[in-house]
């Protein structure tokens, strides 16, 4: 269970009907869960990603009876809680430890539909050298730049935010920002619009943000002064829209997960234990 001193508002009991799109976003979140495995922004058993399902609800990756990694995610690994943690789901199944990430973020900003948490190597390590997040490249990945160049806010704690008051204290160093590096610690991405788009663009954000990590690192590495490109460079970057930032970056990324990663179903629904009650967490 999560314990935290915050208090929080009452949050509606998750339903249990599964619509097909619900079904299709547990889908969703269960392949996003793999591409973080394959490009290397999660390890082992650390991380998770969740969509809004109605006001008082979601969908989050959580630790089931056969736990074996972020890339071996399975639709089963997938359930749906309510904003305090409550639902039918699994026996042996568990919401994440920091499940007030995702629940912090959705009861903050109502335009958010999905949330993304991962410990980028790089992010972890930029962090750690308090490197600042500055537009270092162009072309070479404009959304990078882009979000860079708008800010990419810093959490300075490095603490596991498994309590409500954390969660709100990393909710307002993120502001209105897509993204928010925790220092030591890894990152939170977010998505707005329809779920399953939004999960596609939360797990695109974290990859640029990596990716800027790891030229940083690189230049700090040869001891040259990391510099930000110039304005009117940036000026001549176009946005080359959702399409191509998230619609065609997403289709590469699944078909990667599904070449690079392990050949394990994503339905193992046969198999998964009788519904237990998951009660509220605790005040």
């Amino acid at each position: 269970m999560v314990s935290g001193s915050a208090a929080r508002p009452a949050a509606g009991a998750a339903g249990t009907a599964e619509t097909t799109d619900t079904a299709a976003l547990r889908e969703r979140i269960a392949v996003a869960c793999r591409v973080l495995a394959v490009t290397g922004l999660v390890e082992h058993i650390l991380g998770h990603v969740s969509a809004r399902v109605g006001p008082d609800a979601l969908l989050v990756r959580g630790r089931g009876p056969r736990e074996r990694g972020l890339a071996f995610t399975t639709v089963a690994d997938v359930q749906r809680v309510d904003l305090d943690g409550a639902g039918n789901v699994p026996a042996g199944w568990s919401a994440p430890n920091e499940l007030p990430i995702h629940t912090g973020v959705l009861r903050a900003r109502p335009e958010v539909t999905a949330v993304v948490h991962t410990h980028p190597p790089a992010v972890v390590a930029a962090s750690v050298a308090g490197l600042p997040w500055l537009p270092l490249v162009g072309s070479y990945d404009i959304p990078a730049a882009r979000l860079a160049h708008d800010g990419i806010p810093v959490w300075p704690r490095s603490a596991l935010v498994r309590r409500w008051d954390l969660a709100e204290s990393m909710v307002a160093a993120m502001g209105d920002r897509p993204v928010v590096v925790l220092r030591g610690h890894g990152l939170v991405s977010v998505g707005t619009g329809d779920p399953a788009d939004a999960v596609a663009a939360a797990v695109t954000r974290a990859l640029a943000v990596e990716s800027l990590a790891r030229i940083a690192l690189a230049v700090a590495a040869t001891g040259a002064p990391l510099r930000a490109i110039p304005d009117e460079d940036l000026a001549e970057l176009p946005d080359l829209g959702s399409a191509f930032n998230v619609a065609a970056m997403w289709r590469h990324l699944e078909a990667r997960a599904a070449a690079e990663g392990p050949a394990a179903p994503l339905r193992e629904e046969a198999a998964a234990p009788p519904a237990r009650r998951l009660g509220p967490t605790s005040a």
